[in-house]
């Protein structure tokens, strides 16, 4: 490791990532630039930067070394998630001293020394960027913790911005921790501002006193809701106070998680009366058909008719499948996690995709294939979503590639198609529950958007993880990665 910075490196390519920024660019591409002009400068064999939710943290950019933890969770109750959290803000910390499973995976690729630095905004962690070295590295230097320190600080300030980050629907950690309280005079400027009013609002007293309330003023006694220009929604209520004079006070608090689960119930009644309908619809239809003309009918258009029946029941079976897994707490039970061929489970997998999928998929697996350790049963599952996703989002006909590889302690599938691709701000996002990347009454997908909520929940309850990144030329790889034996 070289004993100082590469500050001109470091200078080259923040000018790029300035070019970036002016040319339109933001969120996740910038972010992965800024980390790929790190590395080399900082001299380390990999970086990393984990976006921290109310669910916990997860990889969500990573270069060189480290690339293969894009997509990886850290649970918010890890030890050391909770040491990170706690400690000084730039820390530089042994791997080979922890003992999360994350830690461990990379001090045993050689990865022993990281220099991590907390994202935060107002007090509240966004994420951490980490600088990794190998075994032979020498100790960090106070000029590349510094760096790494400063780099932590930039980031923090795109996700300011809010120019395509959080990549989490959830975003950082910023509900209020007790109600936000505000006096206003007649002409509702603010005349107090408690410190709850700026966490919840994220304006300061500085910028709030002697000023228009930065929100609507519901009439006294009212409850009005209001989201504020980043998204949130504050739950707002005024009052007389008491005495002469003609001050209000005025309480709000933080509703964003309430908001979101009441459109998670509206739009769960909504996509489900639609997706349900249809096969009902099919399956009905025919069944008169064949109940009024059985006798006119050919023994073709019977044949027929009761295979249209067939398939759309199996579509109506395996969408209340969705429905109820995703209701479910835990994904129904397959025992514990247990060694098994990931390449045969592969290839009877495809077997039992419907024609038109098995027709376009090509499947490419090496001859010698570590086994995985997981639930064979529900790894079925987690392609035939994944293939089947892919098959709505590229042209008909199109192939669909099924590929496996192992490192030396992973096994990975991945399904790659040609279609139109994920943007960058959505890889995450993707995983949401109901998320879809078009939405109203006129979706060109159909679809429930459970699919890869439900392969996320699959594949973490067995200890691996999976993401998504544009393929190159076009189209999306979908990556899982398992344990192996």
């Amino acid at each position: 490791m070289p004993d100082r910075t590469d500050y001109s490196a470091l200078i080259a390519g923040h000018t790029v990532i300035i070019e970036m920024i002016n040319s339109g660019d933001a969120g996740l591409p910038v972010l992965t630039q800024l980390l790929r002009m790190a590395q080399p400068a900082l001299g380390a064999a990999g970086m990393a930067f984990v976006e921290f939710a109310p669910s916990g943290g997860r990889v969500i950019a990573a270069t060189g070394a480290a690339e293969w933890t894009i997509g990886r969770p850290l649970p918010a109750n890890d030890p050391a998630t909770i040491c990170l959290l706690a400690g000084p803000r730039v820390q530089c910390v042994r791997t080979d001293h922890l003992t999360n499973q994350l830690a461990v995976e990379l001090a045993e690729r050689g990865l022993r020394r990281m220099v991590v630095s907390r994202a935060e905004i107002g007090g509240h962690t966004v994420g951490s960027l980490h600088a990794l070295y190998l075994a032979g590295a020498d100790e960090p230097s106070s000029e590349q913790r510094g760096v790494v320190g400063y780099l932590g600080t930039c980031i923090a300030h795109m996700y300011g911005d809010q120019s395509g980050l959080p990549v989490h629907g959830d975003g950082p950690v910023v509900a209020a921790l007790a109600d936000g309280l505000a006096v206003v005079d007649r002409d509702a400027h603010v005349r107090l501002w408690n410190p709850a009013a700026a966490q919840v609002t994220g304006c300061s007293s500085a910028e709030a006193l002697n000023r228009p309330l930065p929100f609507p003023l519901p009439p006294s006694g009212q409850v009005l809701d209001h989201q504020l220009p980043d998204g949130r929604w504050l739950r707002i209520t005024s009052g007389e106070l008491p005495g002469p004079g003609t001050l209000r006070v005025v309480t709000f608090r933080d509703t964003t998680d309430q908001q979101r689960h009441d459109h998670e119930r509206d739009l769960f009644v909504a996509v489900t009366s639609h997706e349900l309908r249809t096969p009902v619809t099919v399956i009905k239809g025919y069944a008169d058909t064949l109940n009024d003309h059985w006798e006119s009918l050919s023994e073709a258009d019977r044949k027929q008719a009761a295979r249209v029946i067939g398939q759309r029941a199996n579509e109506l079976a395996r969408l209340l499948d969705r429905l109820l897994s995703s209701a479910a707490e835990v994904w129904p039970g397959d025992g514990p996690p247990a060694p098994f061929d990931l390449g045969e489970t592969l290839r009877a997998a495809v077997a039992d995709l419907p024609p038109d999928l098995r027709r376009r998929t090509m499947v490419r697996l090496p001859t010698e294939l570590p086994r995985a350790v997981g639930h064979r049963q529900s790894l079925a599952t987690v392609l035939t979503e994944l293939v089947t996703n892919a098959g709505k989002y590229s042209p008909p006909g199109s192939p669909i590639e099924i590929s496996a590889e192992a490192d030396g302690r992973t096994v990975s599938l991945r399904v790659s198609d040609r279609g139109i691709g994920v943007r960058p701000e959505h890889v995450e996002r993707a995983f949401d529950r109901f998320w879809q990347g078009d939405s109203g009454d006129r979706r060109r997908y159909p679809g429930t958007g459970l699919g890869l909520y439900l392969v996320r929940r699959i594949v973490e309850q067995q200890n691996g993880w999976v993401f998504l990144r544009p393929r190159t030329g076009g189209g999306t790889v979908a990556e899982v990665r398992l344990p192996r034996r």
